[in-house]
C-alpha cells in the first residue's frame, strides 16, 4: 500500500456532527448561585476541572460536588444532571456533515474522535443518531486522554491501521487541528459545510 493512500477519515463530534452551547446550561445553573452566567461558562466550558472531566480523571459525582463547591450553588445531583446534559442541537449544518460522512462510509473507514465527558457522551448516545455510521469511536472520557495529547491521535490512527498521511481530520477547534497536522495526519479547520467539502476534494476524495 502507498504510504500517502488516504484510506480514513477522522471527525470530531461538537461543532462538527452536533452542536452546543454551554452558556444554555450556565444561565440556567446561575439561577442557583450568586455568579454572573458569564462566570459559570468559564467554569463550564475551559477550565482545568472540565478538562479533567473529558479526561476521565474525575467521576461524574465527584465533577458535580466540585462544580457545587466552587459556585457555592444550591442544587442536587438529579437537578443538575438535565441542566448539564440539555446543551446539545442539530442544524441542518449537522445534518449535511452525517449524509456525507455515511457515503464516505463505503469507500473509507470513519473514526469519530471527541473531547467529552461521560455525562455528555451517555446522553448524546440516547437522544442523537449520530454514532452508528463510525467504525470507531474515540471518547476522551473513555480513553483517559484528551486532545491535544498526540497519544490519543496515535490512538485513533493505530484502531484504524492506517499511518497519519492515511488518514484525513476535521475539527473545528484550530489547536486541535494543529496537533494533529504536526503528526503527518492532513488536517481541516472545520468551518462549514461547503468548506467541508472543499477540503475532502481537496484531498481526492469523491463526495459524489
Amino acid at each position: 500500500m502507498q504510504t500517502d493512500r488516504l484510506g480514513a477519515i477522522i471527525l470530531d463530534l461538537g461543532g462538527v456532527l452536533v452542536d452546543f452551547d454551554h452558556r444554555i446550561a450556565a444561565r440556567r445553573i446561575a439561577k442557583f448561585t450568586d455568579n454572573e452566567p458569564e462566570e459559570v461558562f468559564d467554569l463550564f466550558f475551559d477550565s482545568e476541572l472540565t478538562r479533567r472531566f473529558e479526561a476521565g480523571k474525575i467521576q461524574p459525582e465527584n465533577f458535580f460536588f466540585e462544580v457545587k463547591k466552587i459556585l457555592r450553588a444550591d442544587i442536587e445531583y438529579r437537578e443538575f444532571l438535565p441542566i448539564w446534559n440539555e446543551i446539545f442541537f442539530l442544524s441542518e449544518k449537522n445534518h449535511q456533515v452525517y449524509r456525507l460522512a455515511k457515503f464516505l462510509r463505503q469507500k473509507y473507514r470513519l473514526a469519530l474522535l471527541s473531547n467529552i465527558n461521560t455525562l455528555h457522551y451517555q446522553y448524546l448516545k440516547k437522544k442523537f443518531d449520530v454514532f452508528d455510521i463510525f467504525d470507531n469511536i474515540l471518547a476522551s472520557c473513555d480513553l483517559g486522554l484528551a486532545k491535544p495529547d498526540p497519544l490519543i491521535y496515535k490512538k485513533a490512527l493505530d484502531m484504524l491501521g492506517v499511518m497519519p498521511r492515511q488518514a484525513v481530520y476535521f475539527d473545528d477547534r484550530a489547536e486541535l487541528v494543529e496537533m494533529a497536522a504536526g503528526l503527518g495526519v492532513r488536517s481541516f479547520l472545520f468551518r462549514d459545510t461547503e468548506q467541508f467539502k472543499k477540503d475532502l476534494l481537496a484531498c481526492g476524495i469523491d463526495i459524489k
